[in-house]
């Protein structure tokens, strides 16, 4: 057991090092080959393409994690059975984002440059649940080199896109670029979902007629998807609600739209991915300990449990602690060596010291994970989603621009984290 979770823990934390190097290398390329402009509307739809992924999925990936981890199904019939219906759902919110494209980009976000990025969406969605339902049954089985090569191969394909084609679509219309951008994701994920696919054992045979949903295993995922989709659900109408909150208010306080677009595009574009690069280490030790936790606390192994996680939980801050200091003291040297700017440095030096919290926060939140105590992740999620609406809601009228959005970040990571430390401390007495 302890030696499956090193390898587990190895594995995922060389694949997320190397999927965070891509990730970066490919938003490197992304802001110097669009410019500031078109990389801040391109992130002012990602909200709304993480909100449809999520409602999409209905939790059913980690639903499908969790029940193939306790293996006590057939796990080729529950696997099946998730598919069709995961594939109905996604129609059916596909259909919504075409009908509703031209109404949250025009009349909630405020830019007709991006109705056809959201209508590229709803193309977008099946294809990213299909992958994620593949990951999730590896991951469930414990077996992460599948799931982390898909992830890393999937990310070579957006990294060879902005290599390869995105300079030859630059001469295009912004919203054409935009939409671009986005359906370029069902290429990446079409082959991830081929090399899980790789990976299924051969003496497994699928054909069509396998597809077909077992209603207690579905009962069963939406037991416990359900209320796991109800807290992404929570968290991504949040992210959704950001952008559009913060716009209006900010227009109704004279504050120009470019400026709206231009803060907000640095800060999501430049600052947010740099603070979050560091999390592929602490959410690599979170993934592999997810199935340690449901197997020990089904065992009633609390003692284990508090031991393994104050272990983790003291590496974690010793290595946040350090990616504090570098980001406060060569924070402006490491975005001009990215970026060419230094455009965010200011909100880097705020934001740095609080991430230390963010860090620690996905730990905590695989932990409840793993003990099933998926009605306190809800609950977290909405505290989490109140909180960072009220706070740029009041904070805005303060009149100090985009900073109101850094406070609601910061105030955020610190209620949420708090919350999550006493409810472990409670389950695990």
């Amino acid at each position: 057991m302890k030696q499956k979770f090193i390898l587990s823990t190895i594995i995922l934390l060389i694949g997320g090092f190397i999927t965070k190097i891509l990730a970066l290398i490919i938003k490197i390329i992304m802001a110097k080959s669009l410019g500031i402009e078109k990389l801040s509307l391109y992130m002012l739809i990602l909200p709304t393409f993480s909100l449809f992924i999520n409602l999409g999925q209905i939790g059913l990936p980690i639903a499908l994690s969790r029940l193939v981890a306790l293996n006590n199904k057939n796990n080729k019939n529950l696997y099946l059975s998730i598919i069709p219906i995961t594939l109905f759902i996604n129609i059916i919110f596909s259909t919504l984002i075409i009908i509703s494209s031209k109404y949250i980009s025009i009349n909630l976000l405020h830019n007709n440059k991006i109705t056809l990025a959201i209508i590229s969406i709803a193309f977008v969605i099946p294809f990213t649940s299909i992958a994620d339902i593949c990951r999730s049954y590896f991951f469930g089985k414990e077996k992460m080199f599948p799931h982390v090569l898909s992830i890393i191969i999937e990310n070579i394909i957006r990294l060879l896109f902005m290599i390869l084609i995105l300079p030859k679509i630059l001469f295009l219309n912004t919203k054409y670029i935009i939409a671009i951008l986005v359906l370029s994701n069902i290429i990446s994920e079409i082959i991830s979902t081929i090399i899980l696919i790789i990976f299924i054992p051969k003496n497994i045979s699928i054909s069509l007629k396998d597809f077909k949903p077992n209603a207690t295993y579905i009962k069963d995922s939406f037991k416990l998807g359900i209320p796991n989709v109800g807290s992404n659900i929570i968290s991504n109408i949040s992210y959704f609600l950001e952008p559009i909150l913060l716009t209006n208010i900010l227009l109704y306080l004279n504050y120009s739209n470019t400026y709206i677009i231009h803060e907000y595009g640095v800060i999501t574009g430049y600052v947010i991915p740099m603070l979050l690069l560091p999390s592929f280490f602490t959410l690599a030790i979170s993934q592999a300990i997810m199935p340690y936790i449901t197997k020990e606390y089904l065992k009633n192994n609390k003692k284990n449990i508090i031991n393994r996680l104050l272990i983790l939980t003291t590496i974690i801050i010793i290595f946040g602690l350090i990616t504090v200091f570098i980001f406060e003291f060569y924070g402006k040297d490491i975005l001009y060596l990215l970026y060419k700017t230094t455009l965010g440095y200011n909100y880097l030096k705020v934001l740095a010291p609080f991430f230390i919290l963010q860090y620690i926060q996905s730990i905590f939140t695989y932990t409840l994970n793993g003990m099933g105590k998926v009605k306190e992740i809800f609950k977290i999620s909405i505290i989490s989603s109140i909180t960072r609406l009220l706070v740029i809601l009041i904070i805005s009228f303060l009149k100090i621009g985009i900073y109101s959005y850094i406070i609601s970040i910061i105030i955020n990571i610190i209620i949420t984290s708090l919350y999550q430390i006493k409810k472990i401390f409670i389950y695990l007495k």
